[in-house]
């Protein structure tokens, strides 16, 4: 990391992590903004209150916003995330991360924010042929959050996200 330290690095990756707001940001990205009386029947599967959470991290974190009549749409941040959130998918799949057989893209997603998380999660580590790959995704997400918050903020928005669902 070059602007942000390695704490403050490993914060990020756990908050990007979330599973509401993986799917939140992708959603989005996919499919637009999403009015506020669709959210409980586009995620029939997720609690009022863990879509509650899932947007109000969005929020504090900058990735979405609400639009004058169409509703919750992403920043460019968040915009930017769902790419990441691709690529980090993308190469999951393409090097069987964690295992050939997972829970899918947020499960992907997830193990490979975790490998590049600073302290090491419960993930075995990549294949070596794949290490050249992840350091792309790893300087894909220096690029990102060093663009997106400067020295301080990545602490302070995270002191302020609401608790876990």
């Amino acid at each position: 990391m070059t602007t942000t330290s390695q704490g403050q690095a490993g914060r990020v990756c756990t908050a990007l992590a979330s599973a509401g707001l993986i799917r939140l940001i992708t959603e989005i990205d996919d499919n637009g903004p999403i009015p506020a009386r669709e959210l409980t029947r586009i995620f029939p599967d997720l609690t009022r209150h863990q879509i509650r959470h899932a947007i109000e991290q969005a929020h504090t974190l900058g990735l979405a916003s609400i639009r004058s009549g169409a509703g919750l749409g992403l920043t460019d941040a968040g915009l930017q995330l769902a790419d990441l959130y691709d690529s980090t998918a993308r190469w999951a799949r393409t090097h069987n991360y964690p295992r050939a057989t997972c829970g899918g893209f947020i499960t992907r997603v997830q193990a490979v924010l975790q490998l590049l998380a600073p302290v090491q999660g419960p993930f075995a580590a990549p294949p070596a042929e794949a290490v050249d790959d992840l350091a792309r995704i790893q300087e894909a997400l220096d690029r990102w959050i060093n663009f997106h918050w400067s020295d301080d903020e990545p602490a302070g928005a995270l002191n302020d996200l609401p608790e876990a669902a």
